[in-house]
């Protein structure tokens, strides 16, 4: 959902089979990104996310796998490079993050009676007992 001055602008929810909740995560934040940037490009917007992985991922890990080519390597230099889990859906958030200098991606604590969150997990769990699906790339 997207908030401008306090009130709901816009919202959406999805049902994706067979996936970790890491993936419907990255998804939320995909279609976040897509969203601002097909309505706000340029604007600076924060896309709030209770998922340690999806922050970590988009402010700090995602920038290290660009430079390695889209893979994880290991300290150790005789180890193989690891894969990335959920590669093209990074992949595609990093393609949509790049649009928009001014768009951030920051952490909120889940279940702690902040509005946007709590209706975060209302959108979801309509997703999860609807027949509405979603890509998942």
């Amino acid at each position: 959902m997207a908030y401008r001055h306090g009130s709901e602008i816009a919202s959406d929810f999805g049902k994706v089979l067979q996936t970790t909740n890491n993936s419907t995560e990255l998804v939320a934040v995909l279609k976040a990104a897509l969203w601002i940037n097909g309505t706000a490009l340029g604007a600076p917007a924060v896309i709030w996310s209770d998922s340690v992985y999806a922050v970590k991922g988009c402010n700090h890990w995602r920038h290290i796998w660009v430079n390695n080519g889209w893979k994880k390597i290991v300290p150790q230099a005789d180890a193989r490079s690891r894969p990335i889990a959920n590669k093209a859906l990074w992949k595609a958030v990093d393609l949509q993050l790049r649009q928009n200098p001014l768009l951030t991606v920051a952490w909120c604590k889940g279940h702690a009676g902040l509005v946007g969150n709590e209706r975060a997990d209302e959108l979801a769990q309509t997703g999860r007992l609807s027949n509405r699906h979603s890509e998942c790339m």
